[in-house]
């Protein structure tokens, strides 16, 4: 019964979806204010029966009705509570419910928050946001219905369970972080389009979505570093970045969604870039839209993709139609898009911004390419060939240093023009800081791209100190604070400002982190219980192996010693070896996985898999990285994540 409820909800909501479209098209045409009233309440309707739709099918979730389809597929009697909440997002029909859900709750956030300001765009703007609402309406109701029934023609009394690589905390998290990123650019797209057909295309718009870009981009960052922290801890092969489709197509829109934060400043302060802003933002929904694609399509195969269905005919062409649409309209706008004034000099901060801009817009273009070109190379001439690591990384390596770089430059110039006095004194420190940083990488035999990278980390990092020093040194001169109140107080009036060097703080911490990357080692090998081997100036001792039964699954628990070479002991890892569905009769449902542990410290971390297990001569079959920096990725992402945070936190500032 709950079933057909859910169901109804969503076609009564494609239908009032539909009623509230044509309602702002009479009121466009009118100028009727009841129509406005009559559809803003319309699109409300929309969103509460999408909300309701959703809660509707985890209700079924929790209580395995195991008569849906999707229930069956997704859960089992024996999947933990947790697991059922995430099993909502977990599959097809599911996540294009959930990606709805979301709209749904930012759709009336806009609606209630805005009703009595920027009354000339948010009719456009309502209409741009149920008209997405309306496209996930249609999948939900005629290509991919969440509600279906079972079609086996016998009773199901137990579901399929759930993918053993998502029964993870972390996946818990990430997919929904990604998902509020992706769907939170929709806020600015739909402000955007507003502001092209209104022909307001000033600093109006740019002031609505401000905040709105910054909680999406601080969604896709979380998602993106949290989805780098499930790979790692969960796929066993010691990286958290591998180029994949889907990586990729979370990474696109957080690139040009970055490049857009920073080029609305030129926007804000001088007028200029107007049309490169309305191209960015564009770009970036676009791409939150491709990025579902390439998720759920099935044209890419990828470790990240946990449902397929034959959506992509329909998503690729929702995303040509976005496309050309927006193509159209900003050739028709173009005049209106036309900037007051011009960058006056190369050495000035909107140089600084635009050159940063190019450099986002560059790794973009090669991340969709590489990550493109396989599929129109078989569609062109019928034959596959990958893209792999090894060409992303020498696309974006040298880029992504040219961008660290530039992350350093940009505090460290003025508005308009700096003059030469100026440059030597700003740039003199931290120049001389990332020179200190070679010699010491290079006294120390570094030769590899790391001797790059560092001395880039050092120059970077005393122009953020600098930035900081000077306004903690002009409260303390001008107010006679202390300190720490002088810094408190300097972040609080300028949170825009001094959150956007935390952020670039953080962004330094990561690059530590990747630069680590090059001097990871690894080795195989099996051990007896008893048995100690040495890797790396560790030894690692076998003391024992213990079987453990689960509700669903049986693990098999390694407990090994990790010693260093003067036998101190430095800690105690129990990685696991599962087979889940173990109880299942037929042996090939069975799904052996490896659960891995790790022991991180600031300067290394001790990565260890339990890949197979000889229970009879107790030996286990052990793969060992060390992986050096890594915790300085997390760590950067923790900094990046509180930076944007501060940014956020009070929309009234002095800058």
């Amino acid at each position: 019964m709950i079933s057909i409820f859910g169901s109804l909800s969503l076609s009564l909501g494609l239908g009032m979806a539909a009623i509230c479209i044509f309602l702002f098209s009479i009121f466009l045409n009118n100028n009727k204010y009841r129509f406005f009233i009559a559809g803003n309440r319309a699109a409300i309707v929309v969103s509460a029966l999408s909300i309701l739709a959703t809660f509707l099918l985890l209700n079924e979730l929790l209580v395995s009705n195991f008569d849906v389809n999707y229930v069956a597929h997704y859960t089992s009697l024996e999947t933990p509570l947790l697991y059922k909440i995430t099993a909502l997002w977990a599959g097809q029909s599911g996540s294009l419910l959930f990606w709805l859900f979301i709209l749904s709750i930012y759709t009336l956030i806009v609606i209630f928050q805005n009703r009595n300001s920027f009354t000339n765009l948010l009719p456009w703007v309502i209409i741009v946001l149920v008209g997405v609402q309306a496209f996930f309406l249609l999948l939900v109701n005629f290509v991919e219905n969440p509600f279906a029934p079972t079609t086996a023609d016998f009773q199901v009394t137990n579901g399929n369970g759930l993918n053993p690589l998502l029964q993870n905390l972390t996946m818990a998290i990430h997919p929904p972080m990604l998902y509020l990123g992706y769907v939170g650019f929709t806020i600015p797209f739909a402000f955007a389009i507003a502001a092209l057909i209104m022909k307001d295309t000033g600093s109006v718009w740019i002031r609505s979505i401000r905040r709105w870009t910054l909680i999406a981009w601080l969604f896709q960052s979380a998602g993106v570093i949290l989805g780098g922290w499930w790979a790692y801890q969960e796929l066993g092969w010691g990286g958290y970045w591998a180029w994949d489709p889907v990586e990729n197509a979370s990474f696109m829109p957080w690139l040009t969604g970055t490049a857009f934060l920073h080029s609305i400043i030129i926007q804000e302060k001088k007028g200029m870039l107007k049309t490169w802003n309305m191209i960015l933002i564009l770009t970036t929904f676009i791409l939150c839209i491709f990025g579902t694609f390439l998720t759920r399509s099935g044209i890419m195969s990828s470790v990240h993709s946990f449902a397929v269905s034959d959506l992509g005919p329909v998503f690729l062409g929702f995303i040509i139609l976005i496309l050309v649409f927006c193509i159209t309209l900003v050739l028709i706008r173009l005049p209106v898009l036309k900037a007051s004034k011009k960058i006056e000099s190369f050495t000035s901060r909107e140089s600084g911004f635009l050159f940063n801009n190019m450099v986002f817009g560059l790794i973009c273009f090669s991340v969709f390419w590489g990550t493109i070109f396989p599929v129109l190379s078989e569609a062109v001439n019928g034959e596959k060939i990958t893209v792999g690591a090894p060409f992303f990384n020498q696309v974006s390596t040298p880029l992504g240093l040219i961008l660290l770089f530039l992350t350093g430059v940009g505090p460290l110039l003025v508005w308009r023009r700096t003059s030469k006095k100026a440059l030597i004194r700003n740039f003199s420190v931290p120049i001389f800081s990332g020179i200190i940083v070679f010699i010491i990488c290079f006294s120390l035999g570094i030769r590899n791209t790391t001797i790059i990278s560092f001395p880039l980390i050092g120059f970077v990092t005393a122009a953020i100190i600098i930035e900081f020093q000077r306004g903690i040194k002009s409260r303390v001169t001008r107010f006679n604070e202390s300190f720490i109140n002088a810094l408190l107080t300097l972040i609080s009036k300028n949170r825009s400002r001094y959150g956007g060097y935390i952020v670039h703080l953080g962004i330094v911490f990561m690059f530590i982190g990747f630069s680590g990357k090059a001097f990871d080692s690894e080795t195989e090998f099996a051990i007896k219980r008893g048995e100690s081997k040495e890797f790396d100036g560790y030894n690692f001792e076998l003391v024992s192996i213990t079987p453990e039964e689960r509700p669903n699954h049986l693990a098999w628990i390694a407990n090994l010693h990790v010693w260093n070479l003067n036998r101190q002991l430095i800690t105690t890892v129990f990685p696991e070896k599962r087979i889940y569905f173990h109880r299942h009769p037929n042996p090939d449902k069975r799904q052996p996985h490896s659960e891995l542990d790790i022991y991180s410290t600031f300067n290394k971390d001790i990565y260890t898999i339990f890949s197979g297990v000889d229970m009879e001569k107790e030996i286990a079959y052990l793969k060992i990285m060390i992986n050096p920096l890594v915790w300085w990725v997390w760590f950067g992402g923790y900094v990046l994540i509180f930076g944007t945070l501060v940014a956020l936190w009070n929309p009234k500032e002095k800058n």
